[in-house]
């Protein structure tokens, strides 16, 4: 909707709240609300006001003030609110210069988009991210100076088994065979499908649901393709989504990667093309998978740049969790048709140019998909722009290889410590066309190794104690 258009259907619905939205440096969705009244023709070009000081990764308390301009093309209803609520995503601007403020999430994906037209290599990049999660039934955690905990629990986990739960029915997965067994094993069958309606009457379009691999409340939900930014926008809808409903039953979601010890992590395995038109620039018949030339040289970009993209797709602590070799995890730097261990996979169903595709599998759904989609997309370029030959690919199984085969197989790497430092030395090829600029990087640096990395370091684990108290 245009903005007269959107105000027009503000009075036809009756709309009694606007809810703000835009999204902080690591991630998570921000917002405050007006009144219908407040939001005018001039709000769209001049914006609102807000103090962005408190904001993970924004401004310091001397120079708080900023702004947000609602972008009338991503307002929906929110499905959950008490009172007829419109929420709309806005981008954030400096109130001094009014220009784009370099640290918003979307503005550096919009950049992103802007870029890639700029190269004249395509007109538009499609992203299509496949977010794992887990809904649970009761979670809590603390720490202080002499204690620190966590305790999981899922009605589903095969921990419960013995349980008494008067009664206590069974059908509960094993662990790491949660993949697609039918209700009343899947036992959140109908709650999926209610987050796919939801998602569907918001104006997302889902292709599929299914319960994942964990034993523990694990789900999947595919939503169709879409342009970067707006793809972006629509996992934060996504996950906003989910929460919801699992609160209304009395469950929680969380998108952490790895919540669970010895069970299968979620991840977020993205699909990329590049399109002109309507031709299909990874699309060549003939070539391995029917890849193009461009689609090798964009796979080799993302193996040469992994360990620094790694910064931004498998963003926290906990993600490393997850890439360890043993539960599917891609953690092999090398790209096949096949192998699901691969840091980039051919899917083999995608045989049509319409459907042909990249898949790239070590992000997780932890990742500011914005900033995530982008350094993919920067790292694809410089891939065709530098004609990066990423290694041959691999299609049988990794673990039947040869010891001297594996020594060639690079790795993606074990900590978070290790993709900052990684990142900090490579990352010229984010700063083209000024889509991520110097102090979007510093400060992602900075806040990781901060308010995360030493955070967790300087914390004795609780398995420390099994490990050392009695030596």
């Amino acid at each position: 909707m245009t903005p007269k258009e959107l105000l027009k259907f503000i009075g036809e619905k009756e709309v009694k709240i606007i809810d703000l939205r835009f999204t902080d440096l690591p991630g998570l969705w921000q917002h405050f609300s007006i009144m219908p009244h407040e939001l005018t023709d001039e709000a769209f070009e001049e914006g609102i006001g807000f103090d962005g000081s408190s904001i993970r990764g924004f401004q310091q308390i001397q120079e708080s003030d900023m702004l947000l301009i609602p972008d009338a093309g991503t307002a929906f209803l929110d499905p959950f609110a008490a009172h007829t609520t419109l929420d709309i995503v806005c981008n954030v601007r400096d109130p001094m210069t009014l220009e784009p403020y370099s640290r918003d999430p979307r503005y550096v994906a919009q950049k992103a988009e802007q870029y890639l037209v700029s190269t004249g290599l395509a007109k538009k990049s499609y992203f299509g991210p496949e977010a794992e999660f887990f809904i649970l039934d009761d979670i809590r955690f603390d720490q202080s100076y002499n204690y620190g905990y966590y305790y999981v629990d899922s009605a589903e986990g095969f921990w419960n088994s013995g349980r008494e739960e008067k009664p206590n029915l069974g059908y509960k997965p094993r662990y790491k065979e949660g993949y697609f067994p039918v209700p009343p094993m899947d036992s959140l069958q109908d709650m999926r499908s209610e987050i796919m309606l939801t998602l569907e009457d918001i104006g997302i379009t889902v292709e599929v649901h299914h319960h994942e691999v964990s034993t523990a409340g694990q789900g999947e939900i595919d939503m169709r393709f879409d342009t970067l930014t707006r793809m972006a926008d629509k996992l934060l809808m996504f996950k906003y989504v989910i929460k919801n409903v699992a609160r209304r039953h009395g469950k929680t979601a969380t998108f952490m990667p790895k919540p669970i010890f010895m069970d299968n992590g979620s991840g977020m395995h993205v699909h990329q093309s590049l399109w002109n038109d309507k031709k299909n620039l990874f699309y060549q018949p003939g070539g391995y998978a029917d890849l193009s030339k461009e689609a090798i040289y964009y796979i080799g970009g993302i193996l040469k740049h992994a360990a620094s993209l790694l910064a931004f797709c498998a963003p926290g602590t906990n993600s490393y969790r997850r890439l360890v070799p043993g539960y599917e995890a891609p953690i092999n730097l090398i790209y096949s048709q096949r192998n699901r261990s691969a840091a980039v996979r051919i899917p083999a169903y995608s045989r049509s140019e319409r459907a042909k595709r990249l898949e790239v599998r070590f992000p997780d759904p932890s990742c500011n998909p914005y900033l995530a989609f982008s350094a993919m997309l920067m790292a694809g370029l410089d891939g065709i722009q530098n004609k990066i030959q990423p290694p041959e690919p691999i299609d049988k199984n990794l673990y039947d290889l040869e010891p001297e085969e594996k020594k060639k197989v690079r790795s993606t790497p074990g900590s978070l410590e290790e993709v900052l430092n990684a990142l900090e030395a490579d990352h010229q090829f984010l700063l083209k066309g000024d889509v991520f600029t110097p102090d979007v990087i510093e400060t992602w640096l900075d806040y990781k190794r901060t308010h995360e990395l030493d955070a967790v370091r300087l914390r004795p684990h609780p398995y420390e104690f099994a490990l050392y108290f009695d030596i």
